[in-house]
């Protein structure tokens, strides 16, 4: 419930924003297509494929980032599909203001928000769980890796034992990987040569 209220207060804003935004530059869309012959459900058709193919492009994009897809420059097709969606978003937008300065710069304001809430949210979404970031080592040095660690050793707490593994299970459905050694000795604050045996035994 707590992570629920701290994603809503901090991700709600940027949701809600979207949602407006993307109606806004929905009805403009629509109204255009309609304008220009495209009446009934397919004005409707016209305005989802423009603003969906820009929600698409931004997941696209942020996916290649995880993968290492993205080429080295700024440019891959997923930018260039997302500023063509944008494009005629604001193109659309435009076509329905009053022409004055006002009236453009307030017919383009849902297109920029839309675009706006889709990078922040694309943002967020990229940004590197704490699970991912490599824990510091123990300021206690590890043995030479010429010794040979003992391969079995006096059997770990039992009631350690189901913490471990209540740890490892919430980690496993919150993240979907097992947890490792690192990141079970930082939960439980023991030594590495524990957190390996605990994590041998509740594997």
């Amino acid at each position: 419930m707590r992570r629920l209220t701290r994603w809503l207060l901090d991700t709600g804003p940027i949701v809600v924003l979207a949602l407006i935004a993307g109606a806004g530059s929905f009805t403009h869309i629509r109204d255009t297509a309609a304008d220009h012959g495209q009446t009934g459900w397919m004005s409707w058709a016209i305005a989802v494929c423009i603003d969906l193919t820009c929600v698409m492009a931004a997941r696209e994009r942020q996916r290649d980032k995880k993968t290492g897809r993205s080429p080295r420059g700024w440019i891959s097709w997923p930018v260039l599909v997302l500023a063509g969606g944008v494009l005629l978003s604001l193109a659309a937008n435009l076509a329905q203001a009053v022409p004055t300065a006002w009236g453009w710069i307030t017919a383009a304001t849902p297109a920029a928000a839309f675009l706006v809430a889709i990078s922040m949210l694309e943002r967020r979404s990229s940004a590197t769980r704490p699970e991912d970031v490599s824990i510091p080592s123990s300021p206690v040095p590890d043995r030479p890796a010429l010794v040979p660690e003992v391969e079995e050793g006096p059997a770990p707490d039992p009631a350690l034992v189901d913490y471990a593994r209540r740890v490892a299970d919430e980690h496993t459905t919150q993240y979907g990987k097992p947890i490792t050694r690192d990141a079970l000795r930082a939960r439980l604050g023991v030594s590495n040569q524990l957190a390996s045996d605990l994590l041998r035994t509740v594997r």
